[in-house]
């Protein structure tokens, strides 16, 4: 039998593990029919004492393919650290496949669980190689498909993204040509795409297409993306509110470095015999 946690951060939910899975069983969990059923598998591993780590995190999404970082996935990780005794009782430093982050914890005072995180997601890239995107320049894309073009913005945080600019997130195809979209020739790696529009002041609606998953409820890496794009065309400041179909995320661009923060939700343990 495997011990897992299952959480949802906005709706992103997450299966968060010690064990070491195979790609196969990772799906085989994942699977809403016959599994538990997530968005993706974690798992949490003890890092070596003297590299100032607290925790390291291995993303594999719904398909069991790797993946580099997860906004969301980070926050219900830092749940089950916390609870493990990892880091302190307001902080966590995790090395994940896109780098070292830095988890701010709000804890429950009464329960000791955490019930809000904020993640030093670092800088967002628009260099292409970094992204990656084979294209010259990651602005100004055109993406067709079935007759609709897109326009939009790559951008790397620590995983590729493709935020596409449209009138009405509600509308868009985003389950009929995400997967077209996600396996657009420009990205050797796959991307994530954000359907994106400014609906307020600081205020951006998403819908997101995650590579290897489907369209999920809320993309952490995907909220930052968009608002990095947003901004940089001059669309909103630093100070963004998300509002993705499982929930409103925080967005700060400060500096050389994003910000995102958003609640934490323990949804159940279980015990369950890997196929």
């Amino acid at each position: 039998m495997t011990r897992f946690t299952k959480l949802h951060a906005t709706g992103n939910d997450f299966l968060v593990t010690r064990a070491p899975l195979t790609a196969a069983q990772v799906s085989a969990a994942c699977e809403r029919h016959r599994g538990i059923g997530a968005d993706g598998v974690i798992i949490l591993g003890d890092a070596e004492p003297a590299n100032g780590a607290d925790a390291t995190m291995l993303l594999r999404n719904a398909d069991g393919v790797t993946a580099e970082m997860s906004g969301n996935g980070i926050r219900c990780l830092a749940w089950v650290a916390r609870r493990d005794g990892l880091g302190t009782e307001d902080r966590l430093v995790v090395d994940t496949g896109g780098g070292r982050r830095t988890v701010e914890l709000d804890v429950d005072p009464t329960t000791g669980d955490v019930r809000h995180a904020t993640v030093d997601m670092g800088p967002v890239t628009f260099d292409p190689p970094a992204i990656p995107i084979t294209a010259a320049s990651p602005f100004e894309l055109e993406a067709e498909f079935h007759g609709v073009t897109y326009r939009g913005d790559a951008a790397g945080m620590g995983n590729p993204h493709l935020v596409l600019f449209v009138d009405d997130p509600d509308a868009a195809r985003v389950t009929q040509h995400g997967p077209h979209l996600e396996r657009d020739d420009r990205f050797p790696n796959r991307t994530n795409v954000e359907f994106v529009a400014l609906t307020a002041v600081d205020e951006l609606t998403v819908r997101t297409w995650e590579r290897g998953v489907g369209e999920t409820l809320s993309c952490g890496t995907g909220a930052c993306a968009a608002a990095a794009v947003a901004h940089r065309r001059g669309l909103v400041g630093t100070d963004i509110v998300v509002h993705e179909l499982g929930g409103d995320l925080r967005v700060e661009l400060t500096g050389e470095t994003i910000r995102l923060g958003g609640g934490v939700t323990h949804v159940f343990d279980v015990d369950w015999a890997v196929p």
